[in-house]
C-alpha cells in the first residue's frame, strides 16, 4: 500500500459498503493508523526492567497521593480529590445544572419553613471561662502549650469592645486609653495601657477589670482587682442612672456601665466559687439574676447550676432547671446533662444491666434513660469526656453549642459532679450509645431537637487548640479515593517486588494475563483492520 499517494484533496466518490457512514479525512485516518502501529511496536519491544521500573514508579506516586489524601482528610475532614472534582470539574461538565433543588434534600416530615428556622452555628461566650492570667497563662508556663487559639482571643477582644466601650469614651481620657487597650494584641501593651488609664483616673473600672483578667497570677489577686473595679463601677453606674434620660449618648453610657457592673459581679462570684466560698458565690449569683433579670442571655444560671451541684443542693438545682429548661429557651449541654444527672441520681445506685435485662426497666429508670438520650442527642461529644474515653484540655473562652468545644467546657467543670453520684457514670456508660439508634441520619432529621448542624467541626477546630483532637459527629467514613490509592499503591508495590524477585514466574504470569486480556485487545485489532481496509478502499477508488 502506497501511503504517500494519499492526500486530503482526494475526489469525493462513494465507497462501496461505506455509503451509510460519513468518510473521515484521509490524513486523520492515516495518522491514527500510524499511531496504533507505533504503540504496538513499542509495547512489543519492552523489557522486564521497564515493567519493574513502571510498577515501582506507580507504587511511589500512588503512595504519595495516599499520604496526601489521608493528611487532608484528617485535617479538613474531606477528600481532596472529591473536593476538587465537585468544586471545579463538576461545573465544567454541567453537573451543577442537573443537581436537585435544595428543597428536595429535606427529610420526610420536614417543611421548608422549619428548615429555615434551624439555628445556625453561633459562637457563644463560655459562661464559666477561666482567667487568662491566673489560669490560662499558668498552664502555658507549665506545659509550654498555648491553650487559646487566635480566633478565640480575637472573639474575646470583640466582646470586650462591645461590653466596655461606648460613643462617649472620647470625652474621658481614661476611657479613651482603655478603648485602645482592648484593641491591643500584645498582653503587655494592654496591661501597660490599663496602668496609664489608672494614672489618668483612679476610678477607671475597666482598667481594674483588665488587670484582674490578665495581670493577676492567682485568683486571690484577681479578686482584689475586681473588688476595686466593683467599687468604681458602682459609683459610675449610679451617676449614669441619674442622667441616662438626657440624651441617647447618656443612655448608651448607662448600658456600658451596666455591662461593666454585671461583668464584675459575676467574676467576683466566680472567684468566690474557686476559692471555696460556695454559699457566698451562690448568693451573689442569685442577687445578680434578680437585679438584672433581662440579662438572661449571659447564662448566669449555668454558673449557679454548677455552684449548687457543688453544694449538693439538688432540690435547688431542680428549681433552677424548672425555670430555664423550657422549650422556648435555648438549650445547652449544662441544662440537658444536669437534668439527666438528677434523674440518674434517683436510680443509679440500684441500677444493674443484668437485672434490668431480666425484669425490664422501671418507670424511673425509663425516665433516666430518656433524659440521657435527650442530652446525648443535644451534644453527642460529652459522654466520651465524662467516661474519660478522651482527655480533657482547658475549655476555650467561646463555645459552639452542640459542638466539641461545649462538651470540653461542660465536662471540665461537671465531671466531678457525675463522679460524686454513685452509679451515674455506669448508667451513662450502659445507655448513651442507644441514642444513635433513634437518629440514624442525624444531619437530616433529629428526634427531640433540630438535625445536628454540619458546621460544628470547622468552628470547633478554630476554637480548640491544635494539640487537641477534635471530636467529630457523625463519624465520617474514609473517602473512596483513600481506599483506592491505598489499594493501588499496595498492588503496584507487590507487582514490583514479585517482578524483581521472581522474573521467570512473572513472565509466565504476564503471558497468562495476555491470554485473559484478549477480549480487551480484540477491539484494538478490529480498529486496525477497519482503518487498513478503509485506506485500501480509498486508495483503490483514487486509482
Amino acid at each position: 500500500l502506497n501511503l504517500g499517494c494519499l492526500s486530503q484533496d482526494t475526489p469525493s466518490h462513494p465507497v462501496p459498503g461505506l455509503a451509510a457512514a460519513p468518510r473521515p479525512p484521509v490524513l486523520l485516518v492515516k495518522a491514527l493508523f500510524l499511531f496504533l502501529l507505533t504503540v504496538t511496536v513499542f509495547l512489543s519491544t519492552l523489557t522486564p526492567k521497564f515493567y519493574f521500573a513502571l510498577t515501582v514508579t506507580s507504587s511511589f506516586i500512588s503512595g504519595l497521593i495516599f499520604v496526601f489524601e489521608w493528611w487532608h482528610f484528617r485535617k479538613y475532614g474531606t477528600s481532596f480529590i472529591e473536593q476538587v472534582s465537585v468544586s471545579h470539574l463538576r461545573p465544567l461538565i454541567g453537573g451543577a445544572e442537573n443537581s436537585p433543588p435544595a428543597a428536595a434534600s429535606f427529610s420526610a416530615g420536614e417543611s421548608e419553613a422549619s428548615r429555615q428556622n434551624m439555628p445556625e452555628c453561633k459562637v457563644w461566650r463560655n459562661p464559666l471561662n477561666l482567667f487568662r492570667g491566673a489560669e490560662y497563662s499558668r498552664y502555658m508556663w507549665v506545659t509550654g502549650k498555648e491553650p487559646l487559639t487566635y480566633y478565640d482571643m480575637n472573639l474575646s477582644a470583640q466582646d470586650h469592645q462591645n461590653f466596655f466601650t461606648c460613643d462617649t469614651d472620647a470625652l474621658r481620657p481614661s476611657d479613651t486609653v482603655m478603648q485602645k487597650a482592648w484593641r491591643e494584641r500584645n498582653p503587655q501593651a494592654r496591661i501597660k495601657a490599663a496602668y496609664q488609664a489608672l494614672e489618668l483616673n483612679n476610678d477607671c473600672a475597666t482598667a481594674y477589670v483588665l488587670l484582674a483578667e490578665e495581670e493577676a497570677t492567682t485568683i486571690v489577686d484577681a479578686e482584689k482587682y475586681f473588688k476595686q473595679a466593683l467599687k468604681a463601677g458602682e459609683m459610675i453606674y449610679r451617676k449614669s442612672q441619674n442622667c441616662h434620660s438626657q440624651s441617647p449618648q447618656h443612655e448608651a453610657q448607662l448600658r456600658r456601665d451596666t455591662n461593666v457592673l454585671v461583668y464584675v459581679k459575676r467574676r467576683l462570684a466566680m472567684c468566690a466559687r474557686k476559692l471555696g466560698r460556695i454559699r457566698e458565690a451562690v448568693k451573689m449569683m442569685r442577687d445578680l439574676m434578680k437585679e438584672f433579670p433581662l440579662l438572661s442571655m449571659l447564662n448566669i444560671h449555668e454558673n449557679l447550676l454548677e455552684a449548687l451541684l457543688e453544694l449538693q443542693a439538688y432540690a435547688d438545682v431542680q428549681a433552677v432547671l424548672a425555670k430555664y429548661d423550657d422549650i422556648s429557651l435555648p438549650k445547652s449541654a449544662a441544662i440537658c446533662y444536669t437534668a439527666a444527672l438528677l434523674k440518674a441520681r434517683a436510680v443509679s445506685e440500684r441500677f444493674s444491666p443484668e437485672t434490668a435485662s431480666k425484669r425490664g426497666l422501671s418507670t424511673a429508670e425509663i425516665n433516666a434513660v430518656e433524659a440521657i438520650h435527650r442530652a446525648v442527642e443535644f451534644n453527642p461529644h460529652v459522654p466520651k469526656y465524662l467516661l474519660e474515653m478522651k482527655s480533657l484540655v482547658l475549655p476555650p473562652e467561646h463555645i459552639l453549642k452542640r459542638g466539641d468545644s461545649e462538651a470540653v467546657a461542660y465536662a471540665f467543670f461537671h465531671l466531678q459532679h457525675w463522679k460524686r453520684i454513685e452509679g451515674a457514670l455506669n448508667l451513662l456508660h450502659c445507655t448513651w450509645e442507644g441514642t444513635f439508634r433513634m437518629i440514624p441520619y442525624p444531619l437530616e432529621k433529629g428526634h427531640l431537637f433540630y438535625p445536628y448542624p454540619s458546621c460544628t467541626e470547622t468552628a470547633d477546630r478554630e476554637l480548640l487548640p491544635t494539640f487537641h483532637e477534635v471530636s467529630v459527629y457523625p463519624q465520617k467514613e474514609l473517602p473512596f479515593f483513600i481506599h483506592f490509592t491505598a489499594g493501588l499503591c499496595s498492588f503496584s508495590a507487590m507487582l514490583a517486588l514479585l517482578t524483581h524477585q521472581f522474573p521467570e514466574l512473572m513472565v509466565v504470569f504476564a503471558k497468562a494475563v495476555s491470554i485473559v486480556s484478549w477480549p480487551i485487545k480484540s477491539p484494538e485489532l478490529s480498529m486496525k483492520s477497519f482503518i487498513l481496509a478503509l485506506l485500501v478502499k480509498i486508495e483503490g477508488e483514487r486509482r
